[in-house]
């Protein structure tokens, strides 16, 4: 196999990752917003966590573009 296909292949299975992440963040803002239409006082105290989960999973986000990045261009 060629060293170029390799990293094409690589930087492809990398970006997986992004899938999953978009499923993460659509469990977690759908799940906030069920509950914040469940119990709308309580919606406030929980918006914290909520954010420190979306910037969670973005960040795995970033480190899976980073790895492709560094597959393709780097490596």
């Amino acid at each position: 196999m060629d060293v170029q296909a390799a990293k094409m292949i690589g930087a492809g299975i990398a970006t997986l990752a992004l899938a999953g992440v978009g499923i993460g963040l659509g469990n977690i803002f759908g799940s906030f917003l069920s509950g914040a239409l469940r119990n709308p006082s309580a919606a406030p105290k929980v918006f914290g966590n909520l954010l420190l989960g979306f910037a969670l999973t973005e960040a795995l986000a970033i480190f899976a573009l980073l790895i492709a990045i560094l597959l393709l261009f780097v490596v």
